[in-house]
């Protein structure tokens, strides 16, 4: 767990100060620097006017910034000598073909400037891993095992103009490759990028603010592209400008921001409440054992100064720094006004928190030549030119305690592809507006508010919540007026598109189809961002625990399931409702429905079939949702975290009655061969019959995962923990499958291609658990979804109840055998209980 949010890709958030106008770029003699000093500093320093002569261009700041002829100095004064300071580079303008953006991030790093010996000035990289309080014995002990590493070393040539702080030259520094303010080493990899081309580098340009100062560079790199195998010369993968000049440019841009001195006090992570996490391991004397501090990620709201009792009296008061979202220039101005209003629907969930006017979304201001979209001060909804569809929300913030620095959402432009069709498949059957390839503006854009909404959601700290859809039975989702009243997830952090429960009888409207900020996410901005005003975070923690425990007993609905759990079939992406079998029931009646008419409603002129493939395509992927989302029930683990203040366990099995549930709708919605779905009239315009057809695909991967050893042992376990009482045992659960799915063994009747294909499916997924295959490696995957799928079960009874099981089938297939008539049908049992004595006897 302390791994996994150590590692949580963070969600973008921006100090969100005002603009702060800089001084004109015209050469200053600093004041304090008198024509006629000659008198040699005793340090053996340059004399400050000699470094920073009457040509200097002076811009004021966090650091004075110096451009003096074709070199650039920074005067660091005694104060800011170690500072901690985040150094956040991004991409400015990027190389195409990379699938990388002007506006993403390249690095972050957080650093600090120290004095060193002979005069130099080293920067080192913090890295925030253990801590301890400078008053205990320990903290020398934490000092010895966490030497922070010197990334870059600087001359200092000078006193500061007023005989204090050094002036050190960072020319060299920016134009060269160092990686604190560099693309990543991953970044360099993924891009296939070699050493940089100094003499096709430069600083373009250096600003400094208050609290933050601005690095813009060129960056060219030498680089070729990956070349794929076989007899030909072929590109796999690359930077076209890598294979047409064997090099590629990068315009970057680096922010110094400089960090609090007193760290914004933290709120202790809780499990109940998705917010994303930083921690770190404390040490002290008094302790027993570590402590592992895990605090939550958020912006820091404060009351002015000047409110504080209006606050206190429960007033709604501003805060010090609202939170202010600036749309791109580049955004297409028709979806300007839904991208602020998605930014604006979060306002009613910070008022819970005690703060009006707490966040707002504004056009960029086009015609301010002192504003950058890179700047640090400024947080950005960035649009991309990109055929991604997709959107995301990840953030930089303070690894001391969580506070929130800045925010770049990333906004694809061709997400609005991935809306289109989320819309038209799961609502055509019910809203005529969805019924077509090309929405109106109108409906395009309330679809770009709720992802707007759904992605500041992330800015603000918070966590996909996969669980809050479960809180809802699924026949409120068909109430007209309880549904339109409360929305069809209690959150939109949770990935519930549209109510496709919704039938056309019911009458619902978009209100009713659309998710929308709700109970839960109002909760958890209220948990995350009322203030205690404690004396420490314990006794914060001790309050916050209690809102916990109040609210949640008080409503269900605001319920955390958290995404990462891979047993919970509460906590899943794309569903709806408590109960996969009934939501999903309503769903493919709306698909039949939309199915017998997809040639009508995918009609353009000219179009070839493009359309209608398209589309038939998300309909099987739809139907492959529902699939999985039954699946999940069958050896199903109900995780609930509670605090010891709460009753009942943690851990508790999917009810029994739930999973066989699951076993016959799959076999009544699946392997029986779902007709409705080989629509002749599709199928012989978009899909030519040498490939292998998309529902067969689908067929076979959900039993594999229905067969699959982790599974089978969960449930094992799961019956020795809970009682066989209480679970679905793994011989029951073979049993009802085999009576669905070899039905024919009885009845004689000829056996169809795609059962015979799903007959053989089985018997192999038995097989190779009694003769499993060499584990392949799985990276980048979660480590409980890495378990779940490579679980060793050879030692367990898994093995010993499938041996029985393909003992008892060959037998039923033998004795089918002479009764069956249709020759193919024939074949194909007696290629199967060979199949089964081979496994069984490889001899």
């Amino acid at each position: 767990m302390k791994k996994f949010f150590a590692l949580l890709p963070a969600v973008l958030l921006c100090i969100s100060l005002y603009a702060q106008k800089k001084k004109e770029d015209t050469p200053v003699l600093p004041p304090t620097v008198s024509k006629t000093d000659s008198t040699q500093p005793k340090d053996g320093l340059k004399k400050f006017k000699d470094i920073i002569t009457d040509k200097a261009i002076v811009k004021e700041g966090l650091f004075n910034v110096y451009k003096v002829e074709d070199k650039w100095y920074f005067e660091i004064p005694d104060s800011m000598f170690n500072r901690q300071i985040m150094a956040v580079t991004r991409f400015s303008k990027v190389a195409g073909g990379g699938n990388v953006y002007g506006g993403e991030l390249a690095n972050e790093q957080v650093i600090s400037l120290e004095k060193g010996p002979n005069k130099n000035v080293f920067l080192r990289v913090i890295t925030t891993i253990s801590v301890a309080d400078s008053t205990n014995q320990i903290y020398q002990a934490v000092s010895n095992s966490n030497v922070n590493p010197i990334a870059a070393a600087f001359e200092a040539k000078s006193r500061g103009k007023d005989s204090t702080g050094l002036v050190i030259d960072v020319t060299n520094f920016f134009n060269g490759d160092n990686q604190v303010i560099s693309i990543d080493p991953f970044g360099k990899r993924a891009l296939n990028l070699a050493n940089l081309a100094p003499e096709r580098s430069y600083i373009k340009n250096i600003n400094s603010y208050p609290v933050n100062i601005e690095v813009k560079t060129v960056k060219t790199y030498n680089a070729m592209p990956n070349f794929g195998g076989g007899g030909g010369v072929v590109i796999s993968s690359g930077l076209p400008g890598a294979f047409a000049a064997g090099a590629v440019t990068f315009e970057m841009n680096t922010s110094f921001i400089l960090l609090p001195k007193e760290p914004m006090a933290k709120r202790k992570f809780d499990p109940r409440v998705g917010y994303f996490a930083d921690n770190y391991t404390v040490f002290s004397d008094n302790q027993q054992k570590v402590q592992d501090d895990i605090f939550i990620v958020r912006w820091r709201l404060e009351p002015k100064d000047q409110d504080i009792e209006k606050w206190k009296r429960g007033e709604l008061v501003e805060p010090k720094k609202p939170i202010i979202y600036y749309i791109d220039p580049a955004t297409p101005k028709q979806w300007r006004p839904y991208l602020i209003q998605g930014i604006n629907d979060w306002q009613k969930a910070f008022e819970k928190a005690g703060f009006k006017n707490a966040i707002m979304g504004k056009e960029w201001p086009e015609n301010d030549s002192t504003m950058s979209l890179e700047d640090a001060r400024f947080a950005v909804l960035r649009y991309f030119a990109s055929d991604i569809e997709n959107a995301y929300g990840p953030n930089i913030h303070d690894p001391r305690s969580g506070e929130i620095l800045e925010s770049h959402i990333g906004w694809y432009h061709n997400v609005m592809q991935l809306l289109h069709d989320w819309y038209f498949i799961q609502t055509a059957a019910v809203d005529p507006k969805a019924r077509k390839m090309k929405f109106d503006d109108s409906l395009m854009g309330q679809l770009v508010r709720f992802v707007s909404s759904h992605e500041v959601g992330h800015t603000l700290g918070l966590r996909h919540n996969m669980g809050s859809s479960s809180k809802t039975p699924v026949e409120l989702l068909r109430n007209k007026a309880w549904v339109e009243a409360h929305g069809h997830t209690a959150s939109i952090m949770d990935y519930a598109r549209f109510n496709y429960v919704a039938q056309p009888e019911d009458g619902i409207s978009e209100k009713g189809l659309f998710p929308r900020i709700g109970d839960y996410d109002m909760w958890a901005i209220k948990w995350g961002y009322t203030l205690t005003n404690t004396k420490d975070e314990d006794a914060d923690e001790k309050i916050t625990n209690k809102w916990i425990l109040d609210s949640l007993s008080a409503n269900p609905r605001l319920w955390f399931g958290t995404e990462i759990n891979p047993y919970d079939p509460r906590s899943q992406t794309e569903d709806l409702g408590d109960n996969a079998m009934k939501a999903s029931e309503y769903g493919i009646k709306n698909l039949k429905r939309i199915i017998t008419n997809l040639p009508t409603w995918t009609k353009e002129e000219a179009d070839k079939y493009d359309n209608l493939d398209e589309m038939y395509s998300q309909v099987v992927i739809q139907f492959n949702r529902y699939m999985n989302h039954v699946t999940k029930n069958v050896g199903g683990i109900y995780e609930t975290p509670k605090s010891v203040e709460q009753n009942g366990d943690v851990y508790e099995p999917t009810p029994k009655a739930l999973q066989k549930d699951a076993v016959n709708f799959l076999q009544k919605q699946l392997f029986e061969t779902p007709t409705w779905l080989l629509d002749k009239n599709i199928l012989n315009k978009i899909s030519n019959p040498t490939s292998t057809e998309m529902v067969g695909n689908v067929q076979i991967n959900v039993l594999n995962s229905l067969l699959r050893p982790s599974r089978l042992n969960i449930m094992a376990i799961s019956s020795n923990r809970f009682g066989t009482n209480n679970t679905y045992q793994v011989d029951e659960m073979l049993t009802d499958v085999k009576k669905g799915l070899w039905t024919e063994l009885v009845s004689k009747k000829p056996i169809d291609n795609m059962r015979r294909n799903l007959q053989k499916a089985y018997a192999e997924a038995l097989i190779s658990i009694l003769n499993p295959a060499p584990v392949q490696a799985i990276s980048g995957l979660p480590p409980a979804f890495v378990a779940l799928l490579s679980t060793n079960v050879k030692n367990t009874d898994v093995p010993s109840i499938v041996r029985a099981h393909l003992v008892s089938l060959r037998s039923d297939i033998l004795a089918a055998i002479p009764g069956t008539t249709d020759k193919l049908s024939k074949y194909h049992l007696q290629d199967v209980a060979e199949r089964i004595k081979r496994a069984l006897d490889p001899k």
